[in-house]
């Protein structure tokens, strides 16, 4: 009895290799990053389903597997009885029971072993294909919990085949796609080329994880450079904007948040080190890096860069900038075929109108007199209730000319609910002056005669 026993548990760990079963688990989970704990849950759920499809059924049996060592029992839970056997599955008489267990009774249970090297050759494909199954489930989810992570971040990639104007880029554990309207116009991609892409969306499909990636997308240019400069990465130089033109052109804004680090020196680095590596990975783009300012005006000024700028007049409740260039900068601030002046439009946020200073001239809303004379013809309306004007600010009359800071009443009058300016104050005349000293009116000087 005890060495028939023996020789069961003998061959209950056998039926196939525990070692290379470990081999084969170690580098699935190497290579596909899935858990060992859930490789062995699906060599278990295999083992119960070939018994299934060998046996008919399987709610009595189970398995023992050392996830130390790989071995395994498996075993079906048989009911003793003293009668005819009528389910072969479920129970067992207690004469062969004994033979498993001396000390087995009827009523009671003991474990019958199944030899999984016994089962049929569909039962075994079965619980191979469960198996497969589960490991594609797994990786697919793998794959998907590692790039969803990584969801906006900048990889790097190879280029694996192009069909149909859409390429295949190789990340390492999945591929992205790129698709055709996220390519730069006239970047020439051929398979084996190292790129980076930034990652636009994961999505998790019954085909597994469709992960898709950018090269024009402008947040590229930001990771890009947080790779490459250590003071945008740590949070003391920051990118507040970007305006890009894939393949052509692009426009940053940066700021410091440290009064004693420059943003833009930060950004172009030694001899333009840093800048460089940014323009290369984007395969010759380039790359404006202007400083951030929370007045429009300057921040605008800055955005036109090279152009230099003589006047900005913003308007910011519509959004809108009035920009007076030298002469000789206006084509340098509208840039080829507009760039300039649009990726600026598009980094500040204002509708941009650049006219050069002879334009300006002859242009309404170009010209600061245009706004002072706002400003004075607001200021003109304040009068006090007698209609008295109130002295003591600047004025400027109906041309633009400065008067002065004190102004005579008697320079103003009524007229129809409005106010004129009667008369320029003139020298009087020769013989006017001379009248006047005759008469000898209290509280006039007298003046001293002109020299012949």
């Amino acid at each position: 009895m005890a060495t028939r026993k023996k020789k069961v548990d003998d061959r209950d760990m056998s039926g196939g290799s525990t070692l290379e079963m470990m081999e084969a688990i170690a580098m699935l989970e190497k290579e596909k990053d899935i858990s060992r704990d859930v490789l062995f849950d699906a060599i278990e759920n295999s083992l119960i389903t070939a018994c299934k499809n060998s046996f008919g059924k399987a709610d009595n049996v189970h398995v023992e597997l050392n996830r130390e060592t790989g071995a395994y029992n498996l075993y079906a839970e048989k009911l003793v009885v003293d009668h005819e056997i009528e389910d072969e599955m479920s129970e067992i008489s207690l004469e062969e029971a004994r033979t498993i267990d001396a000390n087995a009774e009827v009523g009671g249970t003991v474990k019958f072993n199944l030899r999984s090297d016994e089962f049929g050759r569909i039962a075994t494909q079965s619980a191979k294909n469960v198996i497969v199954q589960k490991i594609k489930e797994e990786e697919r989810a793998a794959i998907f919990n590692r790039y969803s992570g990584k969801d906006h971040d900048v990889v790097t990639g190879i280029v694996q085949r192009i069909s149909n104007g859409n390429i295949s880029i190789n990340l390492g554990k999945a591929d992205g796609l790129l698709a055709e309207n996220e390519q730069v116009d006239g970047e020439k991609l051929r398979p084996l080329d190292r790129i980076k892409v930034f990652i636009l969306d994961v999505k998790n499909t019954p085909r597994g994880p469709r992960i898709m990636v950018s090269r024009t997308h402008p947040e590229l240019v930001r990771r890009l450079f947080e790779n490459e400069v250590a003071e945008v990465a740590d949070g003391t130089v920051e990118i507040k904007n970007i305006a890009r033109e894939a393949g052509s052109r692009t426009k940053i804004a940066v700021y410091s948040n440290n009064p004693d680090v420059d943003a833009v020196g930060a950004c172009v680095g030694m001899n333009g080190s840093r800048v460089n590596a940014v323009v290369n990975e984007l395969r010759g783009e380039k790359i404006d890096i202007v400083n951030w300012d929370e007045n429009p005006a300057i921040f605008i000024e800055n955005a036109l860069s090279p152009a230099k700028v003589v006047l900005v007049i913003v308007d910011g409740d519509e959004k809108t900038a009035k920009v007076v260039v030298p002469n000789d900068q206006l084509s340098l601030a509208i840039g080829q075929k507009g760039q300039n002046a649009r990726l600026a439009a598009r980094l500040t946020g204002f509708k941009i109108d650049i006219k050069d200073e002879t334009q300006a001239k002859d242009t309404p809303g170009f010209r600061m007199e245009d706004y002072l004379e706002d400003e004075d013809e607001e200021y003109e309306g304040e009068y006090d209730e007698d209609g008295e004007f109130m002295e003591g600010e600047s004025y400027y009359d109906e041309n633009g000319e400065y008067i002065g800071g004190e102004i005579a009443e008697e320079e103003l009058s009524m007229s129809d609910g409005g106010y004129e300016e009667e008369a320029t104050v003139e020298e009087p005349a020769a013989e006017e002056t001379a009248a006047e000293e005759e008469a000898g009116e209290p509280g006039e000087q007298a003046q001293e005669p002109k020299e012949e």
